[in-house]
């Protein structure tokens, strides 16, 4: 099981929702990409995908940064 730091990425006012539903995602594209599926190797799409944020390769964009109320 994974227990990785997430507080690199939730330092920057991300919730743990949003951070869910990005991994989430994430995960379901490499799952149907067969060149992703290939690239991730023996991990899991999940653990893939969650490696991929905490290394800074993605960012998560709050709802709030998308509208303007």
């Amino acid at each position: 099981m994974l227990n990785p730091d997430l507080r690199k990425i939730l330092k920057d006012k991300t919730s743990r929702y949003s951070l869910v539903i990005a991994v989430a995602k994430r995960a379901r594209q490499i799952a149907e990409d067969p060149k992703l599926s290939e690239k991730c190797g023996t991990d899991k799409p999940v653990s893939y995908a969650l490696d991929e944020f905490l290394a800074g390769d993605l960012s998560i964009r709050e709802p709030e940064e998308i509208r303007n109320i």
